[in-house]
């Protein structure tokens, strides 16, 4: 499971939510963190670069956010962020520097890193998203298992409790994944794979593959 611990994952430079990660060791830890989290470092951003709106939600003064967006606190909306035409943000959000919400798009209790792109259709929620991950248009995370149990996290034979029962996905940096996909509760992803189109992905996929199915999966050096 080492491959999936956070310093393999996720680049700490690209998110303004750096210290939520310090001392854990997989970044599902976090979840559970995020709301207290972003009301303490809200409080302390500065008011020439972040305005303050009722009910803990900051949003930088040079994004971009469109009148028909609905943004509910705790969240904090990054510098150059795009918050597009009925993004629904429902709280205990961070949209990292110069990401998309686009149109439509749900997002609860994530972290996205700087430069993430969810611009068309896409429910995130109790998930992370690494720098310059990519999800295509209605590709969906997934956060809660269908008989209600906690979510563990499968790597093989290898099992990590989570003692979360709601857990959408971790993606690691650069990740693209394909339009249509569904992302299970308790998906992680590692740095640089592609997932391909209307995929249904669970479990721990690993850094620089290709996801074509469950029965394939290929890396991008082969």
């Amino acid at each position: 499971m080492k491959e999936f611990a956070i310093e393999r994952m996720l680049d700490l430079n690209e998110t303004i939510a750096a210290e939520l990660f310090e001392g854990k060791t997989y970044p599902w830890e976090v979840l559970p963190e995020i709301g207290g989290f972003i009301r303490k470092l809200g409080a302390a951003l500065d008011p020439e670069e972040y305005e303050y709106r009722e009910g803990d939600v900051w949003i930088a003064r040079s994004a971009r956010v469109a009148p028909t967006a609905c943004i509910n606190g705790p969240a904090i909306i990054g510098k150059d962020a795009e918050i597009r035409h009925c993004a629904f943000i429902r709280g205990n959000a961070i949209v990292g520097e110069g990401s998309v919400v686009g149109n439509s798009t749900e997002l609860k209790n994530v972290v996205l890193f700087n430069c993430v792109q969810v611009p068309h259709y896409n429910y995130v929620g109790d998930s992370v998203l690494g720098y310059k991950s990519h999800m295509g248009a209605g590709s969906i995370c997934s956060n809660v298992k269908s008989d209600k149990k906690l979510v563990v996290v499968k790597n093989g034979e290898e099992q990590v409790e989570t003692g979360l029962k709601k857990f959408g996905a971790m993606l690691g940096d650069h990740v693209e994944v394909g339009c249509g996909s569904v992302l299970n509760p308790g998906t992680v992803i590692g740095r640089n794979t592609n997932i391909y189109p209307l995929s249904p992905v669970r479990g721990c996929i690993p850094a620089d593959s290709i996801y074509k199915n469950a029965e394939e999966i290929v890396r991008k050096s082969e």
